[in-house]
């Protein structure tokens, strides 16, 4: 129960995040923590007392949604405290003041006190520290969406630079979680979850301030969760992959083979001009090594279309090199200049009809290759950890991170083993063969 200006009453909140899997693990934490302390949680735009956003700043049209919430919560229910938290709040441009709370990219395990702190003295609240110094901030979360699969932030910054990337200056220095805590967390995390997704903004350069590599973190995690299923990689740089990670992937069943590397430009031009630290040949030559270690891995990546000074004729270079290192997928965002990065200023800034004309070029080659990758596992079997139902299919993702569908009603966060039978509109169909409950 929370107190109103002297009146008992049960407390309402909702949350939206529009932000990465980081903004997700962060936002669920935050729910966990004022459930523990009487709240109730509602659905995002129902009426509640106070409406929690955590908003993301990698692009202007996540910058532009997070405002848009903001005010259609202020219209709809003008009653409701309204907090923005996270990235673009971080970046304190001026224009999410009509927000009674505001904290940036850390303090965020105190927004229950914020939100106390507020229904006493309504005055605005402001939390925007400096992050150069910012250790990591360690949360806890509990109610993900499914019993399968559920988040661990495990690390935090990035000391990278690129170009074109706001995050450094929003989310601050690497930092990361204690080993010892980061296993205790695994441990809690496995009593109830499947699958434990390990995240952070440069997740592979976790443990650095600790002496600890990712690797020996996964090493841990599997010797002291026996009960845990699969650990997945949320994303990792292809400079970051060591040969223990891959010596781990290859001897344990129980790391998912499939990797997001990100790449963003396929022209070493363009991955000069946005600092990034690798060829594409070196790129190249690392994925094909982990292909000779690992087989059939499933390997996907990021590509941002229309950088500056992204010719044609670059642009054509890059997707030839997508093809040919053949992914499983590809996320791809259009180049969006950030405010104070270096790109911002670049000359031969793309026309925004041109961005629009690649992404979706891009999109069609990353629908091309999941049909070329997913294809090839007709007839195979695989093991599935079940999600969801829907439309009398049971919905769950193989190791390499392959959609099944199953036919009829299995419980979820089970692993079963499923003869992948047939493959349609990028999903896979198949036949349960064995699982736990047999």
């Amino acid at each position: 129960m929370q107190r109103d200006r002297g009146r008992s009453v049960l407390m309402k909140f909702s949350i939206c995040n529009l932000g990465c899997k980081v903004n997700a693990y962060e936002s669920e934490s935050v729910a966990s923590l004022l459930e523990h302390k009487g709240w109730q949680r509602v659905p995002f735009e129902e009426e509640a007392d106070a409406a929690l956003i955590f908003t993301c700043a990698v692009t202007n049209t996540a910058a532009s949604k997070s405002r848009k919430m903001m005010h259609r919560i202020r219209r709809n229910y003008p009653d409701a405290i309204v907090a923005m938290v996270g990235c673009y709040a971080q970046i304190d441009d001026g224009m999410l003041e009509d927000a009674q709370i505001i904290v940036g990219s850390s303090h965020k395990k105190s927004l229950p006190d914020y939100l106390d702190e507020y229904l006493e003295n309504r005055k605005p609240i402001r939390v925007l520290d400096d992050l150069r110094d910012t250790p990591f901030e360690t949360l806890s979360a509990d109610g993900f969406d499914s019993r399968a699969r559920a988040y661990l932030k495990i690390q935090d910054g990035c000391n990278q630079f690129c170009t074109y990337c706001v995050i450094p200056y929003v989310r601050g220095r690497e930092r990361s979680m204690a080993p010892d805590l980061a296993v205790k967390e695994a441990k809690r995390i496995a009593k109830n979850y499947r699958e434990i997704v390990l995240t952070g903004i440069h997740t592979g350069r976790y443990g650095r301030e600790h002496g600890v590599s990712l690797s020996e973190l996964i090493e841990r995690i599997l010797d002291e969760t026996p009960e845990l299923a699969r650990i997945r990689i949320s994303s990792i740089e292809i400079t970051e992959i060591d040969e223990k990670l891959i010596e781990l992937m290859k001897s344990s069943g129980r790391i998912a083979r499939h990797l997001h590397i990100p790449l963003q430009a396929g022209s070493d031009e363009i991955l000069s001009a946005m600092g990034r630290p690798y060829s594409t040949q070196e790129y190249y030559d690392k994925i094909e090594h982990i292909r000779d270690e690992l087989g059939d891995v499933s390997i996907s990546c990021d590509l941002i279309t229309g950088f500056p000074g992204e010719s044609d004729e670059l642009f054509d270079k890059g997707m030839e090199f997508v093809r040919k290192c053949r992914f499983s997928f590809l996320h791809v965002f259009p180049y969006s200049p950030r405010a104070n990065t270096p790109a911002a200023v670049m000359k031969n800034q793309i026309d925004p009809r041109v961005k629009k004309a690649r992404t979706n070029t891009a999109m069609r080659i990353s629908s091309e290759l999941a049909d070329e990758y997913r294809s090839q596992w007709t007839g195979r079997i695989a093991d599935v950890i079940t999600e969801e139902t829907e439309d009398g299919y049971t919905k769950g993702y193989t190791s390499e991170y392959i959609p099944v569908k199953i036919f009829g009603e299995l419980p979820h966060g089970i692993l079963a083993k499923v003869r992948l039978e047939r493959y349609a509109d990028q999903v896979m169909y198949g036949e349960v063969i064995e699982n736990e409950t047999d």
